[in-house]
């Protein structure tokens, strides 16, 4: 081999070399420079607004159901006199009467839904029946009782539907409902109906006196004042005559 030839392998090999090693420090500087470029953006943007959260309805008051058992009420049964008009009251206990506030509630429509407990008395002789009902709810007056009048006095025995019979009037210093004798009812039979405001009334009786007695000692709407009766107009003075 000649001198060229030996000089012409070692440049070739030192050339490789050299490319070798660049190459190679190329490789780390790609390795080690960092990545400057930034981030892209996140195609998922959330929203301004929350969705508002679903508010609830308020749930409607069940309407008032009657009430087919009766509890006792000693406090009720307590109101009603023993004694009226010098004969005696009688207070039936209350397990001894089959009647419910439903029942006679029926009679008083949505008023009547509202009755709690029912507490009943009784005359023998002259004939008188009690029935005092404890209400729930708001109070009524006694002309909240009017659209029930012709059923009240059905409940008690009064043929037909009719309620042009009841008239408003006073027992007892009581605003009451009362429907007198007429065609439809025995003789001398009066009903009354009223309230207090939480408590119900109806009263059938033959002896208006004895009835009156029991509403007296009853709790009741005071009746208005009597309406003051017109008065006349004072006359005029009659003209003087002339003497003469």
């Amino acid at each position: 081999m000649t001198i060229w030839s030996l000089a012409s392998l070692r440049l070739a090999g030192a050339a490789g070399l050299a490319l070798a090693a660049a190459t190679a420090l190329a490789a780390c500087s790609t390795a080690e420079t960092p990545d400057t470029s930034e981030p892209r953006p996140s195609s998922i943007v959330p929203s301004s607004s929350q969705t508002p959260a679903v508010t609830a309805s308020p749930t409607p008051t069940p309407a008032p159901t009657p009430r087919f058992t009766n509890e006792p009420d000693d406090e009720l049964a307590a109101l009603i006199p023993t004694e009226a008009a010098g004969v005696d009251v009688v207070i039936a206990p209350f397990d001894e009467f089959a009647l419910t506030p439903g029942d006679i509630g029926l009679a008083f429509g949505d008023i009547g839904d509202r009755f709690a407990s029912l507490a009943l008395a009784y005359v023998p002789q002259p004939r008188t029946t009690l029935y005092a009902m404890r209400l729930d709810g708001e109070p009524i007056t006694t002309d909240d009782l009017e659209p029930h009048l012709a059923t009240a006095g059905r409940y008690v025995g009064i043929a037909g539907l009719d309620p042009d019979p009841w008239e408003a009037g006073e027992a007892g210093g009581h605003a009451v409902w009362v429907r007198p004798e007429d065609n439809a009812t025995a003789a001398g039979t009066m009903i009354y109906a009223w309230s207090d405001g939480e408590l119900v009334f109806l009263l059938i009786g033959v002896d208006d006196t004895v009835n009156r007695a029991i509403i007296e000692q009853l709790p009741g709407e005071p009746a208005p004042p009597p309406t003051p009766a017109p008065t006349e107009s004072a006359s005029a003075q009659p003209a003087a005559s002339d003497g003469g």
